[in-house]
């Protein structure tokens, strides 16, 4: 397990090519980075059962999948700078009786990943449970590395939050004020503050904002209606360009007054017509590009070519 733990030491540092924070700061040009949501070790059988309250006691087509997933992310070129991971790492919740081993197994499908490739972890219900506490936070942290925090990769900040805080933090309501307090203070740096100005700025979270239109109903998988428009508000004015997501198990999301909503579906299983996949983003100066591809046409193809076009601009 050697290996792996490097990986994930280096993703909990965020060491972006070799290259310091201020470095980092700067524009360099065009890049890609990879998004994937829900590996969600376990759900696979528990669905096909109909049983998904139960943890799953088995996992291999989800690590099957990470695995290629993996793989095809280490072919592309150029290659991405970082690969984030929007959350629901394994179905276990928190204390429940095939968690280590979820996340054992999906911490050994990951060590193959480049070293090249930076890993961004995101928490999401599943790793947190629906309710979190300090305690299940503490464990996420011990295991993955920080669930919210900020970095920047070749002039754009990212913004990494912990969407379940937003979503029911009745049993850790202290730890959603702090990060409603350093949410505060970065989006007011990114918009106002002294020193280097973004060249975008980016939010990955668990839970989407909303899955088509701001104005929908609240449901399980969005953010219920006032906590979205407050969100949405606030990301507007400090010019976030895109929020990235997953939980849906689907393909989802829509553009509105500028801001992005980016719905990512699984790696791992799948709860529509959409197959098991990563989305691909390019990054601009003037935009942020994306498109959802699926593990097979990624491992064959490689991203499609007008996307690698603009990485050659």
């Amino acid at each position: 397990m050697a290996e792996a733990e490097d990986i994930f030491l280096r993703a909990k540092q965020r060491n972006f090519t070799g290259l310091t924070e201020d470095e980092q700061k700067e524009w360099r040009g065009p890049f890609c980075f990879i998004q994937a949501a829900d590996p969600q070790l376990g759900l696979m059988k528990t669905w096909r059962q109909g049983d998904c309250d139960g943890g799953g006691d088995e996992w291999t087509d989800e690590v099957q999948l990470t695995q290629q997933a993996v793989e095809a992310v280490n072919k592309l070129s150029p290659r991405p700078k970082f690969m984030v991971l929007c959350g629901d790492l394994v179905h276990a919740m928190p204390s429940t009786q095939y968690r280590e081993g979820q996340e054992r197994d999906l911490k050994v499908a990951l060590r193959g990943t480049d070293p090249s490739i930076p890993l961004v972890f995101v928490s999401g219900n599943h790793d947190l449970g629906n309710t979190p506490t300090p305690e299940t936070v503490a464990q996420f942290c011990n295991a993955w590395g920080d669930d919210y925090f900020s970095f920047w990769v070749g002039g754009v900040l990212c913004l990494v939050l912990n969407s379940q805080l937003f979503f029911d933090a009745s049993a850790c309501p202290d730890l959603r004020d702090a990060q409603e307090a350093w949410l505060e203070g970065q989006l007011q740096r990114a918009s106002q503050g002294p020193g280097v100005t973004p060249k975008h700025v980016l939010v990955f979270q668990h839970i989407p904002l909303y899955l088509k239109t701001p104005d929908e109903e609240d449901d399980y998988f969005n953010l219920q209606t006032a906590t979205r428009q407050s969100l949405l508000g606030r990301f507007k004015r400090a010019g976030v360009k895109a929020v990235f997501s997953g939980h849906y198990h689907r393909n989802a999301g829509g553009l509105h007054n500028g801001l992005d909503m980016v719905v990512s579906s699984a790696i791992g299983c799948q709860l529509g017509e959409d197959t098991h996949g990563v989305r691909v983003v390019v990054v601009t100066a003037d935009q942020v590009i994306h498109r959802y591809h699926s593990l097979e046409q990624l491992s064959r193809r490689g991203m499609d070519e007008d996307l690698r076009k603009l990485l050659q601009a």
